[in-house]
């Protein structure tokens, strides 16, 4: 746990915003890259972070709190860190009141406090947290996601290799949040503005042509095995799915095209069934996470 306070706010497009954040331990953050998970846990009114717990089994010392102390906890991606300043970025995307996270950014000044959960750089295991882990053999990356995954995808494209071949598709809800993106020479960006219409109404579409154009009419041949994928209800179980082992290495060594997507999740599983079952992706060569489900509030 990292006691931090905002040092300033730098608006990137219509909907996200840059949140930097200082403090005096900072330079023992670890920068692990890609798309690296952090949690903030925003103050309560009236109690501030006082109730924060800090300790080892902070979870479930969270969760034995009554419900008006527990202090709301939202998972984002690191954009940058600048250990030696003591600096760390955090896009976050801006949508009124509608949930806690977004609350607190919409009035937030320098000066505020804050906690961070995040990866320790003096630990010498396996942080985790990053679930971009291609196979070292990638022929061609896609990457999905709507506006909470623009960050995630941001860093995935400034850390790829220069060499690194694919297509990254995203949807926001204004053409002009494509600002909050970055170039890659090797992968192509598409953009799409799904307005008023609701999630993954330009996205899916937009996955399915560009898997027709990245594999063909049809796809890898055969038919995929979802096993028991299409039997999550998303309402009541986390959607999340890394081809990785224990140790936090790819299941397969090589592959022609390795997915990674993200976003709401019951658009993230009709990605999902259209890249395994109707493509006939290998599951070893696709990551899938549910970062938030519509309608719903996680942590």
């Amino acid at each position: 746990m990292f006691e931090v306070e905002l040092l300033r706010i730098r608006p990137l497009s219509p909907t996200l915003s840059r949140f930097t954040f200082t403090g005096p331990d900072l330079d023992q953050f670890a920068d692990n890259g890609y798309d690296q998970r952090i949690k903030l846990v925003f103050p309560l009114p009236g109690i501030g972070l006082e109730s924060v717990p800090t300790g080892d089994d902070w979870y479930s010392e969270w969760r034995s709190l009554p419900v008006g102390r527990q202090n709301p906890i939202r998972t984002y991606t690191v954009r940058q860190v600048r250990a030696d300043e003591r600096e760390i970025d955090v896009d976050i995307v801006l949508h009124g009141d509608a949930g806690p996270a977004s609350a607190w950014a919409s009035r937030a000044q320098p000066g505020d406090p804050l906690v961070i959960l995040g990866p320790n750089r003096g630990f010498d295991g396996v942080c985790g947290g990053v679930d971009f882990v291609p196979p070292a053999h990638t022929e061609t990356i896609l990457l999905v996601g709507d506006e909470t995954a623009l960050p995630a995808i941001a860093s995935i494209l400034e850390r790829l290799a220069p060499d690194a071949r694919g297509l990254a598709l995203v949807e926001v809800p204004h053409l002009g949040d494509a600002a909050a993106l970055v170039a890659h020479v090797g992968v192509e960006v598409r953009v799409v503005a799904r307005g008023a219409g609701d999630p993954g109404s330009a996205l899916l579409p937009a996955v399915r042509a560009a898997t027709g154009m990245l594999l063909g009419p049809g796809g890898r041949g055969g038919v995929g095995d979802l096993e028991k994928l299409d039997d999550v209800d998303v309402d009541s179980v986390l959607l999340w799915e890394v081809p990785v082992s224990d140790a936090g290495v790819p299941l397969c060594e090589s592959t022609e095209l390795y997915a990674w997507v993200a976003g709401e999740a019951g658009v993230v599983k009709e990605v999902r069934r259209h890249l395994v079952r109707e493509c006939g992706l290998d599951r070893a060569s696709v990551a899938f996470m549910g970062y938030w489900r519509l309608g719903r509030a996680d942590i």
